[in-house]
């Protein structure tokens, strides 16, 4: 037998609440970052006072980072959703090709450099630190499986490719090549995943199936 939680609609209505504010501050963080983002554009964007803003969130890095946590928990709907026995350099390319996607849309928010007091509060969160966890377990037993394949260059840091993975969610090359205008969101995608698993010297990719 299968229990369903009940939830009450006040509850209900807290939670898209807090939906609504975290789309807005997904789109701030990945439109200024962290420093230059301020509450009173969350507030704005929302169409709330600030004292209400409060009440969900008491502080602007408690905003940030349930922003954080919410992007990795949507980050780690990707991973889940592959299947087992698809190979893992293919898993890679999907799990990248949905972040480009995202990035595109606005919705990707930049991730806090080492210096930043975000990133500082981030380490304090035990729900970020659990999930970024488990994401960088499952990417790094994907790049483990690719390099034991040979579809990645078995001679790399798993760490480099690690990071190299995480840097392209907030790649300002995808910016510069949308305000060019010269290409398409989806060829935009095409560019980002070859560039990162063929290099610069190597062939175009196959396709793959898009992210589910």
């Amino acid at each position: 037998m299968v229990v369903t939680e009940k939830i009450s609609l006040k509850e209900q209505q807290l939670r898209l609440k807090e939906a609504v504010v975290l789309e807005a501050v997904n789109g701030l963080l990945a439109q200024k970052g962290y420093d230059l983002m301020t509450v009173d554009e969350v507030a704005a964007a929302v169409g709330i006072a600030k004292p209400s803003l409060y009440k969900l969130f008491d502080s602007k890095e408690a905003l940030a980072g349930a922003a954080m946590v919410r992007l990795l928990g949507r980050s780690l709907e990707v991973v889940r959703a592959q299947p087992a026995d698809a190979p893992a350099l293919a898993k890679l390319r999907v799990l990248l090709r949905w972040a480009v996607q995202e990035q595109l849309r606005g919705e990707m928010p930049r991730l806090p450099s080492t210096r930043s007091s975000l990133r500082e509060a981030l380490m304090r969160n035990d729900e970020y630190m659990r999930r970024l966890g488990e994401l960088s377990e499952a990417l790094a037993g994907w790049i483990a499986a690719a390099q034991a394949a040979g579809e990645l260059a078995g001679d790399l840091p798993a760490e480099m490719v690690l990071y190299t993975m995480f840097a392209r969610t907030c790649d300002p090359v995808v910016d510069y090549l949308k305000l060019g205008g010269a290409f398409s969101d989806d060829e935009i995608v095409d560019l980002l995943e070859r560039a990162t698993f063929a290099g610069l010297t190597g062939p175009a990719l196959p396709p793959i199936a898009a992210p589910r």
